[in-house]
């Protein structure tokens, strides 16, 4: 054990001597109160650590402990419905222990100490492979959790227990391996800043349906992909991600707040265990872990925190789940970084971030994936990160580097916030390099025409935008009759199609097929609007049309009521056509 005496102290970054021979990123315990930091430099026998806790109070002198490990997670079965701190304390637990603050130097377990019912998968006698699956635990009424051979271990398997209830601690497996036995529990560590392995990377071509229609219909990512949510204050960046979270096709959400307001990460403690998953019926909490590393908690703490949610998202990535994993937000991470970076005296970047700022974004969001698991499965894991640029700048830093990596950009737009048009996704300057590589899945799950259907909206909104100039000089009056049927199904698309209410009971989800259901109901009116302009019928009159205020109301339609609902819009759509071109034929 090496054991060294502080040198030096400056905020969350602590010198000390005499530690020759640590590790870089290995554990370290601070001080008499024995905080906890991490190896981030060394010279000679001096070590520079960040601290994970706040370091007020410590003197020169004090001791420091190396652990001879990196910091790590533990993977196992307490995972899901629980709430860490950036370091994996589970802070449900620290509140019991301690109360309602965190005090400092303060050692909790991991995983919960209770026993889980084990059926084992495999028997004695097996070859062992890395990533394995040797049994299953019953984690929560939705989860299976499959207990995994950690990647690092293989050989024959000497013993395996019977179907049974065990503690988190027994030893459930041994194996031989050419290095002499290992005993196998039901959780493994894995260091936090190392990606988990796994045997091949496939394309992104299965969208992950968020029940967004502006993501999903315009802008969509993929199952495995990566996609950045830049924003100003207020613009919605926090509900966008809580919408994500509650309504994305995955079977497991890791929720990472990351240096942002406590009070939105107590919204989402009180709304998650109220929310029912519209596919199982079970409060969601039942798939979802929760990272909180609040705006005043310990800077490098807050730096840890998006490697713990990742390195726990792709554990359950390994067991075959496509996992969801949402950062918000990355900009408070990179201060994290940019303020540790200043009382390290490193050369500065752009904006003050270290030049490894780049580096250190696409290490984070490569780690996302669809791939093909150790143990033969197949598994995805998305990255949604949210970026807050300092008054809404998207040619800051942070957002410019994470541009460069994520394939799907969803822009928050300030004037639309104003607007009251929610979510404020800009889309004329969002993009979403997906499009392309999931076609094929909407032609054969939902639409043929789904491409073709979103590209014409996508030209009557880019119409729109080209007449605008037209009509703040000399009003909408001036402009051809076509040209105001082109704005008033813009408007359509805007208020009717991309604007969706959070808070709705119907509207707050929407499936990809009333996706594409209320995107061909505007565009059908679009198309006769257009037949009845050529018959001589005036754009005010087709503006009065009962079909406008009726296609308005489609977004609050629940599914069961909505073949019905289009079939009477329909009809009466049509209806409406052959009397006002007759009227006018006549």
């Amino acid at each position: 054990m090496i054991e060294g005496k502080i040198v030096k102290i400056s905020g969350p970054v602590v010198v000390a001597e005499g530690m020759k021979g640590a590790k870089m990123y290995e554990v370290i315990k601070v001080g008499d109160t024995q905080l906890i930091g991490e190896i981030i430099g060394l010279e000679e026998d001096l070590a520079t650590m960040q601290v994970y806790e706040e370091t007020a109070g410590l003197k020169i002198g004090e001791k420091v402990i190396a652990t001879g490990r990196p910091l790590s997670v533990k993977l196992g079965p307490g995972l899901i419905k629980n709430i860490y701190d950036g370091v994996q304390r589970p802070l449900r637990v620290m509140k019991d222990e301690q109360g309602s603050f965190i005090l400092r130097g303060v050692s909790v377990k991991e995983l919960p100490e209770k026993s889980w019912e084990f059926v084992p998968r495999v028997k004695a006698g097996a070859a062992v492979e890395p990533g394995m699956v040797l049994g299953t635990v019953k984690e929560s009424e939705v989860v299976e959790h499959r207990i995994l051979v950690p990647p690092n271990v293989s050989g024959d398997l000497k013993h395996i227990v019977l179907k049974g209830t065990y503690d988190i601690e027994d030893d459930i497996a041994t194996v031989k391996t050419a290095d002499g036995d290992v005993g196998l529990k039901m959780y493994h560590a894995w260091p936090v800043r190392e990606p988990r392995p796994y045997a091949k990377k496939h394309p992104s071509t299965i969208p992950l349906i968020t029940g967004q229609r502006v993501l999903d219909t315009f802008f969509p990512i993929a199952k495995g992909g990566t996609a950045g949510i830049p924003g100003g204050f207020g613009t919605g960046k926090t509900v966008t991600q809580h919408q994500l979270a509650k309504w994305a096709d995955a079977e497991i959400v890791v929720y990472v707040g990351c240096g942002e307001r406590g009070n939105e990460m107590t919204q989402v403690l009180k709304e998650f265990p109220e929310l029912l998953d519209p596919r199982t019926g079970k409060p969601i909490t039942e798939r979802t872990v929760l990272i909180a590393n609040t705006s005043n908690m310990p800077v490098a703490a807050r730096e840890a925190s998006i490697y713990t949610g990742v390195t726990i998202a792709e554990y359950f990535r390994d067991m075959g789940y496509n996992v969801a994993l949402m950062a918000d937000s990355t900009s408070r991470w990179a201060e994290a970084l940019r303020e540790i970076s200043g009382r390290l005296e490193e050369m500065p970047g752009e904006a003050g971030f270290p030049a490894y700022l780049a580096s250190k974004l696409s290490g984070f969001y490569e780690r996302s994936g669809r791939v093909d698991t150790l143990a033969n499965d197949t598994g995805s894991l998305s990255i949604i990160g949210a970026v807050s640029p300092p008054g809404g700048d998207f040619s800051e830093p942070v957002t410019q580097n994470t541009l460069r990596v994520v394939k799907v950009f969803w822009a928050l737009d300030k004037k639309l916030k104003d607007q009251r048009h929610f979510p404020s996704i800009n889309w004329l300057t969002s993009y979403s390099l997906y499009l392309d590589e999931i076609e094929d899945w909407w032609k054969d799950n939902v639409s043929e025409k789904w491409k073709m259907r979103r590209d014409e909206a996508m030209s009557i909104l880019q119409e729109e935008n080209e007449l605008q100039e037209i009509v703040q000089l000399i009003g909408p009056d001036a402009l051809p009759e076509r040209q105001r049927v082109t704005l008033l199904c813009a408007q359509m698309i805007r208020e009717d199609f991309l604007q969706q209410n959070a808070f709705h009971d119907v509207d707050s989800f929407c499936s990809e097929n009333k996706q594409v259901v209320m995107l061909k109901s505007i565009l059908d009116f679009y198309d006769t609007a257009l037949k009845l302009i050529d018959s001589g019928v005036s754009v005010a009159e087709i503006r009065d049309m009962p079909t406008v205020q009726k296609i308005g109301r489609l977004k609050y339609v629940s599914e069961k009521e909505l073949e019905s609902y289009i079939k009477g819009l329909t009809d009466e759509m049509y209806d409406e056509y052959d009397r006002l071109a007759r009227s006018y034929a006549g």
